[in-house]
């Protein structure tokens, strides 16, 4: 059988170990770029090569590709994966990694190759000589030589793939089973066109993509496992496969192992009299079979022990969201999560942040995800919405909503934990800080009648102190401070010519934009909603304000409020009911605020078609003036500029836009990788949260605060990541709208 690379942890073992040594050595992924070698007793650390250089080859399909890989290997990569044109389909159906994939050379098929030297000199050489071979090949192959930071992209397509191919929006459930099968990759082009036609006459789809220099290709099937015909089915497509996998000298297992899935068919690939003897070895440890019986030996049929079957009938109870995505129900949307983990990490991105500051499963995005599942089995976890584990779990869910964006299978844990308290709660009491943390709009509107009165109360010692105990705040937060509101004006309101007089004067025809005046700006920071309506009008559009208090209802989701919720997304409607027939874009400042018309609005009112105008219409400010005003141009600015990123708004919109607008000031710009501020709306204020709160600040957020230099303009758009950088630090951060209406003319409405 001719050699191929052995690839552990990104790097090619052939050239790291002695000649055989791969056979007795495990390999344990150990820090970045280190691999733990265990060979016999002795412990040896292998340093991966510190320079690399990625290649990306495209052909007309994967079959294509996988036949060349035998000669790309004779270049010694050490890595060398593959993908075909149907993963990129599923990603582009979920919307993840747009600008990734645009990386990826022309071809529908697809071979990610990378070298490694001791000098990027050395390490790029290779990448052309293998490029130069592959001009010389008549399949002829696009070829694209990638810089370290495009490199990086592209191994994040390839690292989503299975949560790619988990849950693809109108294709359905992709399911393990056939997922881990190896041959010589001298074979492979060969195994993957006769698998391919057998999944053809079962009906069967899969993408494909794997470790193309090691011969493994990953599937995940669209098996019917609901039926006993498609489970039939299922078990005779296992049957047929496995015969082509041996017929092509391969193995049912290239990488995870045969378990319960294909244990049943190692007789097929080892023989009676290996099975034997693996079962008389198992018997000599294991003389009672307690380890995993009826796993490897003597092992269950591969649709005795299905997740699912033809028996599964999970409960289905009415709901408040649609699902439209998940066939309508709840349970169904449960059933997405397949188990990757990426929920679980806790050095970068957002998800999760609850487990970033436990490190416990149960406050992971996957755990929380098994739990619901389980109760909709009703076999293990009783009392269904009332179930106590449940709401526990639940609880330091921050509704971050980063798990429906960097999640591979886009689980929605933000709606699911709405979904579950409005339920647990029917019928119940709730407590008093549910109303003045979901009613905040409310409150809001009665305290600027006031404002400065109202604050002189809530910092009062002893009634500040009473408050916190009957709403279960931490002694260390302080109350937000309200403020005149931007809107409705009662001074212009009395005085419509002061209004005219100080308007910037717009031509008669200029567009309509209509600019939303959130809880947050509106009545606590209305120097924003005074910014953006500056910007607006400099860029040239007529600004419309609403004329009476409204409100997206963005804190009632964190409680359940969902009945609450509806009304006032139908007020909202029925208020913008000639803005959204004229097509007028709808500005709003909030990020969280935002996600509720892009998110919340059409799971909730699907049925409603303003709600998706209301969706289409709605805009950040950054977003509106990159995608409507191409000739505005922000102030010059001379300072550097930190950002941090409201959840919501990375989650559901994008920092794209935000930063374009941005860097367009000349400013240095800096994004930080600070995942979650910790606040999260009333999350931050709650005493048993605190500790969880204050663990993602100090995280990356507040340490990048404190040590940034005085002149370093700090931007958040967000009011609660606000209010955590304020509470904690004596930085003042800044609104987009502040930025850029910095050095511009005077507020028309000031």
């Amino acid at each position: 059988m001719p050699q191929h690379p052995r690839r552990v942890s990104g790097f090619n073992l052939d050239e790291l170990l002695p000649e055989n040594s791969f056979n007795v050595a495990r390999a344990l992924v150990g820090s970045e770029g280190t691999c733990a070698i265990i060979l016999g007793a002795t412990l040896q650390l292998v340093q991966s090569p510190p320079c690399r250089t990625l290649v990306g080859v495209g052909f007309p399909d994967i079959f294509l590709a996988a036949d060349h890989v035998p000669q790309i290997l004779e270049h010694k990569p050490i890595g060398f994966e593959g993908m075909d044109g149907l993963l990129l389909d599923a990603m582009r159906r979920k919307q993840k990694f747009a600008e990734e994939l645009t990386l990826l050379p022309d071809g529908n098929g697809f071979l990610i190759i990378e070298f490694g030297a001791d000098t990027q000199p050395e390490a790029n050489a290779k990448a052309r000589a293998l490029a130069a071979y592959l001009k010389t090949l008549p399949a002829e192959p696009t070829t694209r030589i990638y810089t370290s930071a495009e490199a990086k992209s592209v191994w994040r397509i390839r690292e989503s793939a299975l949560g790619a191919t988990a849950f693809i929006p109108g294709v359905g459930t992709g399911w393990e089973g056939w997922e881990d099968a190896a041959v010589d990759p001298t074979q492979l082009g060969s195994y993957l066109r006769a698998i391919f036609a057998l999944m053809n006459e079962y009906g069967y789809r899969s993408p494909m993509y794997g470790h193309f220099g090691q011969g493994c290709v990953h599937m995940r099937h669209n098996f019917d496992l609901q039926s006993e015909a498609g489970i039939l089915k299922f078990r005779q497509f296992m049957d047929r496969a496995t015969d082509i996998a041996l017929a092509h000298g391969g193995s049912l297992s290239g990488e995870h192992g045969d378990g319960q899935a294909r244990g049943a068919l190692l007789p097929k690939m080892f023989g009676e009299e290996l099975m034997h003897a693996f079962r008389t070895f198992k018997r000599l440890f294991d003389p009672t079979n307690r380890m995993n019986p009826n796993k490897l030996i003597d092992a269950h049929e591969p649709h005795e022990d299905l997740r699912l079957g033809a028996d599964y009938n999970p409960w289905h109870p009415k709901t408040h969201f649609a699902y439209a995505e998940n066939n309508g129900s709840f349970a169904d949307a449960n059933l997405r999560c397949v188990g990757v983990g990426a929920c679980r990490k806790t050095d970068a991105g957002t998800m999760c942040p609850s487990f970033m500051a436990t490190g416990e499963e149960l406050h992971s995005t996957r755990g929380r995800a098994h739990l619901l599942w389980e109760l909709m089995q009703g076999e293990v976890l009783p009392d269904q919405w009332r179930n106590k584990q449940v709401k526990e779990s639940l609880d330091l869910c921050l509704a971050c909503k980063a798990c429906k964006s960097e999640c591979p299978v886009s689980v929605d844990m933000a709606t699911y934990k709405s979904e579950f308290l409005a339920h647990h709660y029917e019928g119940e009491s709730r407590p008093l800080s549910h109303y003045a943390f979901g009613r905040i709009d409310v409150f809001a509107r009665l305290a600027s009648y006031a404002p400065h009165l109202v604050n002189a109360i809530n910092h009062t010692p002893l009634i500040s102190s009473i408050m916190k105990k009957l709403l279960h705040i931490h002694p260390q937060r302080t109350f937000p401070r309200f403020s005149k509101p931007f809107t409705p004006d009662r001074r212009l309101a009395r005085d419509p010519q002061r209004r005219r007089d100080r308007r910037i004067p717009l031509p008669a025809d200029a567009p309509e934009v209509f600019l939303w005046a959130d809880t947050f700006n509106n009545y606590f920071h209305p120097a924003a909603m005074r910014a953006a309506h500056q910007v607006l009008t400099t860029a040239g559009f007529r600004v419309t304000l609403p004329t009476q208090h409204l409100c997206c209802g963005r804190p009632l989701y964190d409680f359940g409020m969902l009945s609450t919720a509806k009304d006032y997304l139908l007020k909202t409607l029925n208020a913008l009911t000639p803005q959204l027939l004229a097509g007028t874009p709808i500005v709003v400042l909030e990020p969280s605020c935002a996600s509720v018309f892009r998110d919340e609005l059409t799971n909730l009112l699907p049925y409603d078609p303003r709600a998706q105008k209301l969706h289409d219409q709605t805009f950040l400010l950054s977003e509106f003036l990159v995608k409507h005003a191409p000739n505005y141009r922000p102030p010059q600015l001379d300072e550097k500029i930190l950002v941090h990123g409201h959840c919501h708004h990375r989650a559901t919109m994008g920092m794209h836009d935000e930063l374009a607008l941005l860097r367009l000031t000349g400013a240095d710009v800096e994004l930080l990788d600070s995942g979650c501020c910790g606040m999260a709306g009333p999350f931050g204020f709650e005493k048993d949260k605190y500790t969880v709160s204050q663990t993602l600040a100090n995280r990356v957020l507040l340490p990048a605060v404190r040590n940034k230099a005085a002149s370093t303009i700090l931007v958040t758009d967000g009011f609660s990541c606000a209010e955590q950088i304020t509470q904690n630090t004596k930085a003042k951060p800044m609104h987009l709208a502040e930025v850029l209406a910095l050095r511009q003319s005077t507020d028309p409405l000031s």
